[in-house]
């Protein structure tokens, strides 16, 4: 067959970080602290609620409101009008979607053209990037960067405020911020946001504000919707989960709460690709909101199901020519995946080609895992740093 078969926006998305290190954690029967999900159950309460809905008769196993199951839509708006100090308006201010993936996917696809500049804050989820070529967007990127050489606090990693400023053009539509970030940790402070809001509001540019670790913060820190702030609801897109709120991934109840106007468009994108999230599982999430009750831990980092950790004093040969031309952080998770039996994700991944060498030299661990996983990941390293 000599016609190109494929659609040109597919072109050059087609690597995806998760697949390739997923697999080779498999065929390692590694530890795994590579993948962001918590290998224990999700909290009684919400596991009762989901078999509730499941026997609670046929309206739970048939289709439910296309744009968000209406218990669960009156949920996240009474819950987050407290929260943002804005009353939000369940029918037309929300959409429940499968997954914040898919509250994503519809964000994009509904507000940026192409051509328009998206500012992309790393370092960054992985699906911002194809996300935005794939519409024929122009990313644009400007990276956090820690005050100082191995520093321990993700609190230390920050936006140059000058930096920023030189990335909005008259093209720039939109800025993609993540907080808590993954794979940082970094809970964005609220004169933070407050800079961003700021130049959002000179520009007109639109916020896609990613916040699905909100309720996984430590050590006092405040996670801050940038919605909150004056003159921003009107050009917020915040992206929420309830697989991250309530420990259960698998269930993919996302949502997007933003202005009617806004959200109008991404509904359009959403009934002309799934039209409908699973109805038991929305029940549940609703549930869930309804009892208002969040499971946390303390950690050493700010925010989130992350930590990172500077690999750049670790000396290893990889004796592997098979990696050599692939970044240090990439070739370290491989020989650490294989040789030693723990499995991690290179950071770069989490880069833009052009700021990519720049951070080459951490790897993300995933904390949020059962003790006996946390402790077979330790004796892995403290044998290896015993010579073993």
């Amino acid at each position: 067959m000599s016609r190109r078969i494929h659609a040109r926006r597919t072109e050059g998305v087609d690597k995806n970080v998760w697949v390739e290190f997923t697999q080779l954690a498999a065929d390692y029967k590694a530890v795994n602290l590579g993948q962001g999900f918590p290998d224990f159950s999700p909290p009684k309460f919400v596991q009762e609620a989901f078999c509730d809905a499941v026997n609670g008769g046929p309206q739970m196993h048939q289709y439910t409101r296309a744009f968000g199951h209406p218990r669960l839509v009156q949920s996240l708006a009474t819950f987050f009008s407290r929260v943002t100090g804005h009353e939000i308006d369940p029918l037309e201010d929300v959409l429940v979607t499968v997954g914040a993936y898919q509250a994503l996917f519809c964000a994009f696809q509904a507000l940026i053209d192409e051509g328009d500049e998206v500012i992309i804050v790393e370092p960054f989820f992985d699906c911002y990037q194809p996300m935005v070529k794939m519409v024929g967007g122009k990313e644009v990127y400007v990276p956090l960067r820690p005050k100082v050489e191995g520093s321990l606090s993700s609190a230390d990693w920050t936006l140059s405020a000058e930096e920023l400023a030189s990335k909005f053009t008259p093209r720039t539509k939109a800025i993609v911020i993540n907080t808590p970030n993954n794979p940082l940790g970094k809970v964005y402070k609220t004169e933070e946001l407050q800079m961003i809001a700021d130049l959002c509001i000179k520009h007109d540019v639109l916020c896609i504000s990613d916040e699905v670790y909100e309720w996984l913060t430590y050590d006092g820190n405040k996670h801050v919707k940038i919605a909150s702030l004056p003159g921003m609801w009107e050009r917020t897109i915040t992206i929420g989960s309830g697989g991250k709120t309530f420990s259960a991934t698998g269930w993919k109840v996302g949502w997007v709460i933003s202005s009617g106007r806004i959200i109008k468009h991404m509904k359009t994108i959403f009934q002309n690709c799934v039209y409908h999230c699973p109805t038991a599982a929305q029940e549940a999430v609703a549930r869930g909101f309804e009892r208002e009750a969040w499971v946390c831990s303390p950690s050493c980092r700010r925010g989130g199901y992350f930590m990172i950790a500077d690999i750049s004093s670790v000396k290893v040969d990889f004796n592997d020519d098979s990696t050599k031309d692939e970044s240090y952080d990439y070739r370290f998770v491989k020989w650490l995946t294989k040789e030693k039996g723990l499995a991690t994700i290179p950071v770069s991944a989490f880069y833009s080609p052009e700021h990519g060498k720049e951070f080459d030299k951490y790897v993300r661990f995933c904390f949020v895992k059962e003790e006996a996983t946390l402790d077979a990941a330790e004796q892995i390293l403290r044998k290896w740093s015993q010579g073993k």
